[in-house]
């Protein structure tokens, strides 16, 4: 994709009021140092050793920008991500075998990302890690030379650390690409071995009989699967796999008291185990509920509250336990800064606009016109104002169209974010 088309997708999102799913690093102000810091975790920290971080934020203090953020940090250091929504798809915590499937689901390459592609993400990763390991370059093609997989092959069965079973669905994945391979067949079998990585695979008698495997994804595996994925990805030349864990307090809210124990043991566990997974970085986003709810907060279960602590009421740093999202005061200044940047976009995006480049003094004036409007109460960050405001600034001059008052202005804004 081009620089203007990924600079229009960019505008056309912003202008709909939708934090665009690509290009945050091009129009974020804040948190500058924690994502410098967190950049150097992932250049010399996760190969070493697996990471965990807690962040705290109510409903609307960025914690899905944030996320977009460390996507995109992420895949410029190499690694894989996966978004995972607690509570969602049955993804629950107290079900370890269901948070194992739902990484593998939610899976994500920089390729995949960009392309926008959101099926068959895990198939994606595997036939990347088939050309890497074979030594297989400048091609897209569906068969591989023999040669190639089983180089591959022996690569991945010769690494200690990776479960048995794994390895074998692996391999099998792989051997669908040779030119030899049944074409009547392929689609099946492509759809079973990703199965099974998913927790689908039903029959494990006839997994066995066909993969000659020995287990499916149960909850006595789970954990030790997820081990053989952070080995399997830094084997296939990843720096290492982000995971992004969102929204958690609503996978407990409902739970039962005997669920909910057994959910705080399994992230109790991850907790004390997270150092022996080189490769892995696990990132959980809560709201406060998570850390203060006296019936479902950590604090009814004080081995946990005393692994995780509690947020600081300060901005956060990267050597802290929990991201306090919450401290992080944004004002007039980062809004401007960040029109301005958008403003920079907008003329990527329509470069025939050039000739009516706002001076960023304009654009910083209309956004503090813009905010002697807005109220701490409003029903809409000022954030989104912001920059719907600078987006219709800059198209009124780009047709010579008169600006309106700011006070009118902002009215008009606020009826577009309502609808």
């Amino acid at each position: 994709m081009t620089s203007k088309a990924e600079a229009r997708n960019t505008i056309e999102a912003l202008r709909k009021g939708i934090p665009p799913r690509h290009g945050v690093e091009r129009y974020a102000v804040g948190n500058e140092k924690l994502l410098a810091g967190i950049e150097r975790m992932l250049e010399e920290d996760i190969a070493d050793t697996g990471l965990i971080r807690f962040i705290n934020g109510s409903w609307g203090a960025g914690k899905t920008h944030f996320f977009r953020q460390l996507c995109s940090l992420s895949y410029r250091k190499g690694c894989l991500v996966s978004n995972v929504e607690l509570g969602k798809d049955g993804a629950v915590l107290n079900k370890f075998e269901s948070i194992f499937t739902a990484i593998i689901r939610a899976i994500t390459s920089k390729a995949d990302y960009v392309a926008g592609e959101d099926t068959d993400l895990f198939g994606g990763v595997l036939k990347e890690a088939l050309f890497a390991l074979g030594g297989i370059t400048g091609t897209d093609g569906e068969t591989v030379p023999p040669d190639a997989v089983k180089t591959a092959k022996d690569k991945l069965m010769q690494c200690r650390g990776i479960d048995i079973d794994f390895k074998k669905m692996v391999a099998k994945y792989w051997e669908t690409h040779l030119a030899d391979c049944d074409m009547s067949d392929k689609e099946q079998m492509l759809g079973e071995i990703l199965q099974w990585f998913t927790g689908e695979a039903g029959n494990t008698a006839a997994y066995r009989k066909k993969f000659d495997i020995n287990k499916c994804v149960k909850r006595e595996n789970a954990r030790e699967l997820l081990r053989s994925l952070a080995v399997f990805i830094r084997l296939s030349g990843y720096r290492g796999l982000v995971i992004l864990f969102d929204e958690a307090e609503a996978s407990y809210s409902a739970m039962r008291k005997t669920a909910l124990r057994e959910a705080h043991n399994n992230l109790l566990h991850l907790i004390n185990i997270i150092g022996e997974l080189n490769g892995l970085f696990l990132i959980y986003a809560t709201t406060p509920d998570f850390f203060n709810d006296a019936k479902h907060g950590i604090d009814a279960y004080g081995a946990l509250a005393g692994r995780i602590g509690k947020p600081e009421d300060l901005p956060p740093r990267m050597f802290q336990r929990v991201w306090n999202l919450d401290a992080v005061k944004t004002d007039l200044s980062d809004y401007q800064a960040a029109a301005v940047k958008v403003r920079d976009i907008y003329l990527d995006a329509y470069p025939e606009a050039g000739g009516i480049r706002l001076a960023s003094s304009a654009i910083e004036q209309r956004v503090r016109e813009l905010n002697e409007n807005h109220s701490d109460h409003a029903e809409c960050s000022f954030w989104r104002v912001a920059v719907q405001g600078v987006i219709r600034l800059l198209d009124n001059h780009a047709e010579s169209v008169a600006i309106k008052p700011a006070p009118e202005e902002y009215q008009d804004i606020m009826e577009s974010l309502r609808e």
